[in-house]
């Protein structure tokens, strides 16, 4: 699809006189298959007509169903029909048995009868694929156990070979006889001749593990298949029990002992943990030791600092109080000669 039909995609909801809207603004389906189309309006439209036509303009519509025509409305065996449910306020478009030419832009819309009145619509571009599609491109399942894979192809592809295919070993695909099966110990393949592929891989083991390719004529499409071990039966001890798994003891211990090495923590032992301790004891204590030596000395910094010349203030006043005494007992002495 060009650029200017994206575009109108965008700007189709923003126009007036739209309909509720589409399941989606582009669809997608493969040749052969049936396509539903659901198309929503407003309850003031329950009555009215509705129709479903090929084409992005009105005017130059291809009508295909209209909810007055009985033939549209029987769902016979006319490829496209249309069933309406005011109830619920939507009608609904089947299209049968699509071919590549079918593809287009499709209008479903509710026809008003004013001629000044435009009918209300909306639009959507149908795309229909020629060539093969795959329901699931990645299984898995647990080994032992069956998966199934259903590829689905164009009806043009009905009498081409089918082969189901290993990634990387074109040379050794099994195919399918002229009645569209196949089957042995390991795979089974059935063609219903209707456009569904179904492959089944039996008693799946690891080696089936990988990459395939489901091919019909010149198409192929790839599929990827995933293997899990199957869960082992243990007992309280964790040891796997061999004579359940049908092992011999030697390999039973030989699989617990590769298990511990990869899966179980190294462990500490009873006297490296009491080593541990006593080393994170040691250090903390010696730690506080050094804090509290710190604070002493920083302690006495500044009492040197802050008592020291007080002190020597205080030895300088005595000092001189004891002259002045000294003076005095002098001068008395004096006298009394």
């Amino acid at each position: 699809m060009n650029f200017v039909n994206r575009l109108l995609l965008n700007l189709l909801p923003w126009i007036p006189g739209i309909l509720g809207g589409l399941m989606a603004a582009e669809l997608r389906v493969m040749e052969g298959n049936s396509l539903l189309v659901p198309c929503h309006y407003e309850p003031q439209y329950a009555s009215s007509v509705k129709y479903w036509c090929k084409g992005k303009m009105r005017e130059f519509c291809t009508s295909l169903a209209r909810t007055d025509d009985p033939v549209s409305v029987s769902q016979s065996e006319d490829r496209v029909s249309i069933f309406d449910d005011p109830i619920q306020q939507v009608f609904t478009v089947t299209m049968q048995n699509l071919k590549e030419e079918d593809s287009g832009w499709y209008m479903c819309g509710v026809e008003l009868g004013g001629f000044w009145q435009a009918d209300v619509n909306s639009f959507t571009y149908v795309t229909v694929i020629s060539g093969m599609s795959v329901k699931n491109g990645r299984v898995s399942e647990e080994e032992g156990r069956s998966v199934t894979v259903q590829c689905f192809y164009s009806p043009k592809f009905r009498e081409s070979e089918k082969m189901w295919c290993r990634s990387g070993d074109w040379s050794n695909c099994l195919m399918t006889s002229n009645e569209g099966t196949y089957d042995d110990s390991s795979v089974a393949i059935n063609d219903d001749k209707t456009g569904t592929l179904t492959i089944t891989i039996k008693n799946l083991q690891r080696r089936d593990m990988g990459w395939y390719w489901c091919a019909v004529g010149q198409e192929k499409i790839p599929v990827h298949i995933q293997v899990f071990h199957r869960p082992s039966t243990t007992s309280s001890s964790g040891t796997t029990t061999a004579a359940m798994t049908g092992t011999s003891q030697a390999e039973a211990a030989a699989a617990n002992q590769s298990f511990v090495d990869v899966a179980a923590p190294k462990l500490t032992t009873k006297d490296g943990w009491k080593c541990q301790i006593f080393t994170v004891e040691s250090v903390m204590f010696c730690g506080s030791f050094m804090l509290v030596v710190a604070l002493a000395i920083l302690a006495n910094w500044m009492w040197k600092r802050d008592r020291f010349p007080k002190q020597r203030q205080i030895i300088w006043r005595t000092t001189q109080h004891m002259e002045d005494k000294g003076i005095m007992l002098l001068n008395k002495k004096a006298m009394v000669e």
